[in-house]
């Protein structure tokens, strides 16, 4: 597929990045941008090249939210299918074998924001501000409430949802939105060092672990142990696993066989 609002690069460290290409509109989604972004990462999950996938945005901020340029008009059904494109990628995230990082930079609003929490993790610019900030021209982010508030509890991410207010890196940081802050000079190379980092683990034991997580988070307490140690005595028969355990054992660097 070619590519007209992002860009993605595949890396000899196994790190597939995303970049978001609207740089001009400050990366704002619109249903060219969801779509193409929600075929980059399922492509990307299926490549053996990558184990790990990074998303970025060209320009002065990481995304703005979505576009409404094209706002007006709809009918409820058309929004209705108009707001399920713009949220689809979010949604792929948890369903993708492989790990996502969100690179964060300048702005992270409204469905940036919600792309920055529906991220697996996230490494941001010390001056980065994010927010949930549709219900400042009368909209809501009903949307990307649903991985904050998976991010960072109900109080928080009702207070985010309503004022619509951006707040600092150090504050996400605090709540739990992102998981770490660098100076803006260094995010380029720090997101991708974490991304590589990442991506020499061994990538069944990633992948079982993600798949695991995602489907375990809504069950009964006692159930999650039970769907837990199931999903682990499968990583045990893996060729991976012994080749781990082998490589620790043996003081060497493990050759994954990714099965």
């Amino acid at each position: 597929m070619d590519y007209e609002t992002i860009v993605v690069e595949i890396g000899e460290d196994f790190v597939g990045q995303i970049t978001l290409n609207r740089p001009g509109q400050l990366n704002t989604f619109t249903t060219s941008l969801a779509t193409e972004l929600n075929h980059a990462l399922l492509d990307l999950d299926a490549q053996k090249a990558v184990r790990v996938v990074l998303i970025k945005g060209e320009g002065k901020a990481f995304c703005a939210g979505i576009d409404v340029g094209d706002f007006f008009g709809k009918t409820a059904s058309e929004y209705r299918e108009w707001i399920e494109c713009m949220e689809t990628p979010l949604v792929t995230i948890s369903k993708m074998k492989k790990p996502v990082i969100a690179q964060v930079h300048g702005v992270a609003a409204a469905n940036g924001a919600g792309l920055v929490a529906a991220a697996d993790l996230a490494i941001a610019s010390d001056k980065t501000r994010l927010g949930l900030t549709a219900i400042n021209v009368g909209l809501n982010c009903i949307g990307p409430i649903v991985p904050v508030t998976r991010s960072i509890g109900r109080k928080k991410a009702l207070e985010l949802l309503f004022y619509g207010d951006l707040i600092t890196a150090d504050t996400a940081l605090d709540m739990g939105l992102i998981n770490k802050t660098v100076p803006a000079e260094d995010l380029e190379k720090e997101a991708r060092n974490w991304a590589a980092i990442l991506a020499r683990k061994s990538p069944v034991a990633l992948q079982i672990a993600k798949k695991s997580f995602y489907a375990a988070a809504d069950l009964e307490y006692h159930k999650s142990f039970e769907y837990m140690n199931e999903a682990f005595a499968r990583l045990c028969t893996t060729e991976d696993a012994e080749e781990g355990i082998r490589a620790f054992l043996e003081k060497r660097n493990p050759e994954w066989k990714e099965k």
